[in-house]
């Protein structure tokens, strides 16, 4: 006798669950992609129920609705760990300004950069705010993005700040993406406080990160259990070493776990300190050193090359991704979506660089956009893969073949988006 369901999804030329239960895939096991050739997948109230060969699924279930994938793969949607996605105006000036040759810190060092956006951000409001990052969660959704990660940071006052991870409450509210909140108070110093940046590592520490705190006791990020996470801009022109141990541990002590910008332009021992305070992830690494590579190898800290923003920035130094899965870090990647260094939708995009430039294998990339994503985040439980119990966030490729979404260049290799087991791009 068959059960009813509300989804039978069968006939797929591939289903490639990415699975990994017991933690981030490492080394040898990022080529381990959870293949199930002429597969299929049941869904019942938005969560996958059963995986396997469709004859044995077609003969199990009957379902409300059935789609025929004849010739298609299926994989996990992607999960975008890293983003700046709410933020007021754009940065296309700036743009031009590196075409013909400023660097992205001679722009930000002139008070361009970062606190251009900060201006904009503080003068707009939250329904402002709100419309534009709208729009852009809608063309990461159709790119295949379902789950994402929204830093604060724009605000770089208490304000401020509080507004923009109002809005990330509210769009996660009322758009399909599932989002994940960021504090990052810590990305730059103000104006106000240029000339006194131990007042603003205090302000950020004593104002903003209890305010921070009690804002999400409250949210509805709280009631279903998302976490909040704290991040800091480790850089020259940013936070040094220690302003960025401090910000993040008082942001571990009020409950949320750390991230940290790192070794993007210069290796001087954050990842290090990101690796013993037990961060949750560990971003950019263009240059970090074979020392940092070393803290990295087997550590709980993920580690997360962003080369779309090496690609805008014309830059010709990426993340040592080889090297990173080599020595047995557990490799993410993210589009750092902002509108500086990488106003990049696409993690297709971000997979396709990844194979060329940090020489990373298909199967690779696909396991770091999706499950390995989804642990740098804290939702690795929920999403990330195809499994049973897990929610039905999947993705119908134009192709059979999964090696097709960052084979081509420029396009969209999505079909079809699967939200929570309902079509809705």
């Amino acid at each position: 006798m068959t059960k009813n369901i509300d989804l039978l999804i069968h006939n797929a030329a591939q289903v490639v669950s990415c699975a990994s239960p017991d933690g981030p895939k490492r080394g040898v096991g990022m080529t381990e992609v959870g293949l199930i050739e002429a597969g299929a997948i049941a869904v019942n109230d938005g969560v996958i129920v059963a995986v396997g060969p469709s004859a044995e699924l077609r003969a199990m279930y009957t379902a409300t609705q059935t789609l025929d994938v004849s010739g298609k793969a299926i994989c996990p949607a992607f999960i975008d760990p890293h983003t700046h996605t709410v933020y007021g105006g754009d940065r296309v000036a700036e743009f031009e300004l590196r075409v013909i040759g400023a660097s992205y810190m001679e722009i930000m060092a002139a008070g361009g950069g970062i606190v251009s956006t900060m201006r904009h951000t503080r003068e707009a409001s939250e329904a402002e705010l709100m419309e534009a990052a709208r729009k852009r969660l809608d063309e990461m959704l159709s790119l295949g993005s379902t789950t994402i990660e929204i830093k604060s940071g724009y605000g770089l006052d208490t304000a401020t700040e509080l507004k923009m991870l109002r809005v990330i409450e509210q769009l996660d509210l009322s758009h399909p993406c599932s989002l994940i909140p960021t504090f990052l108070g810590a990305h730059t110093l103000p104006p106000e406080y240029k000339d006194d940046p131990t007042g603003y590592v205090e302000l950020v520490i004593e104002e903003m990160i209890p305010a921070v705190a009690a804002w999400y006791a409250n949210s509805h990020f709280k009631t279903q259990n998302i976490p909040l996470f704290i991040d800091v801009f480790c850089e020259d022109h940013a936070f040094d070493v220690d302003q960025s141990r401090h910000i993040l541990q008082a942001g571990q002590a009020a409950g949320m776990g750390a991230k940290i910008h790192v070794d993007q332009f210069n290796a001087f021992g954050g990842t290090q300190m990101a690796v013993e305070i037990r961060a949750i992830s560990a971003d950019h690494l263009d240059v970090t050193d074979a020392a940092g590579i070393q803290a990295l190898a087997g550590s709980a800290t993920m580690s997360v090359p962003l080369p779309a923003a090496n690609f805008n920035l014309g830059h010709t130094q990426f993340a040592n991704g080889r090297g990173l899965i080599e020595a047995e870090a557990a490799l993410a990647l993210a589009t750092d979506l902002n509108p500086g260094s990488a106003p990049c939708y696409s993690m297709p995009l971000v997979m396709a660089i990844a194979n060329r430039y940090l020489r990373l294998l298909p199967a690779e990339t696909l396991i770091a956009a999706t499950i390995n994503a989804a642990y740098t985040i804290g939702v690795a439980d929920r999403v990330g893969s195809i499994e049973v119990g897990k929610a039905a966030d999947l993705l119908i490729l134009k192709a059979a073949d999964y090696r097709h979404l960052s084979y081509f260049l420029g396009g969209n290799p999505v079909e079809t988006v699967i939200k929570r087991g309902v079509v809705i791009a």
